[in-house]
């Protein structure tokens, strides 16, 4: 029997590339947009706002499996809590959630932190609803995607000079190898807590900025700044970076080679 999946935040970064391997592994797919929709390629749009829960649960209504993809540096808890809740009594067999590697290891508690640092918090109080909905669960977290450091490059390119967090290391993944380990725990068992994903190297801030000016044929200076926090401290010492073997291959080098100079 073909099953169904409700994908949230299907028309975002990470949902649009989850859609497509939904529909090439034989699932119905229904994605909850806040916009209305017209169904193509087979993918049925449903019109709800997890923020207010309006039309969450027709949405939900009828899907055995739900990916939760949707997210934002505040309001995931309440956005978590919405679903789950229609989740639960549609009786909903899976919902897969994504996080982010290290939300449960960089503290946010000052403003600054919170300025710099919310999306962190912002997901693990999700995790923790996800976790304490009574629902069977599986939680992938996952490390900064490659197309937002690139948005994050090309915007700090427009300034005469460059800053750059002393210390900050990163081990970004690309967005399609996420995908499609969302797709896999999607279409197997709920498993709880997952194995963390990141890419296969990891990045000094700098070097990675270096390698876009490099690849766009840009020069900037580049000036350390150094963040006060206790996150930032955290992020130092490095917190953001996957803890076990890194699950994903394509390097940063790979996808500046494809996606640099295409239109922005």
């Amino acid at each position: 029997m073909t099953s169904r999946v409700l994908v949230t935040g299907g028309t975002g970064t990470l949902g649009r590339q989850v859609v497509p391997r939904l529909r090439e592994a034989g699932c119905d797919v229904r994605v909850l947009s806040r916009r209305a929709r017209e169904a193509a390629d087979g993918i049925e749009y449903m019109t709800g706002d997890l923020a207010t829960g309006e039309g969450i649960q027709a949405a939900v209504d009828g899907a055995e499996t739900i990916v939760h993809c949707a997210g934002s540096a505040k309001g995931d808890e309440d956005k978590a809590r919405n679903l789950t809740r229609a989740a639960s009594r549609s009786g909903t067999r899976h919902l897969v959630n994504i996080s982010v590697v290290g939300a449960d290891r960089i503290p946010v508690a000052s403003a600054l932190d919170r300025a710099m640092f919310g999306y962190f918090a912002s997901k693990l109080a999700a995790e923790r609803v996800v976790a304490g909905s009574g629902l069977p669960w599986t939680t992938l977290r996952a490390t900064q995607f490659y197309d937002l450091l690139m948005l994050l490059a090309r915007q700090m390119a427009r300034l005469p000079v460059m800053p750059v967090a002393a210390g900050f290391r990163f081990q970004p993944v690309d967005t399609g190898e996420v995908a499609a380990r969302l797709v896999e725990l999607a279409l197997a068992a709920p498993a709880g807590l997952a194995p963390d994903m990141a890419g296969p190297r990891v990045y000094e801030m700098a070097d990675l900025l270096r390698d876009y000016l490099r690849a766009r044929g840009l020069r900037r200076p580049l000036v350390p700044v150094r963040i006060p926090g206790k996150a930032a401290r955290a992020v130092r010492a490095g917190a953001n970076l996957a803890p076990g073997p890194a699950l994903g291959h394509r390097t940063w080098e790979d996808f500046l080679a494809e996606r640099v100079g295409q239109p922005a």
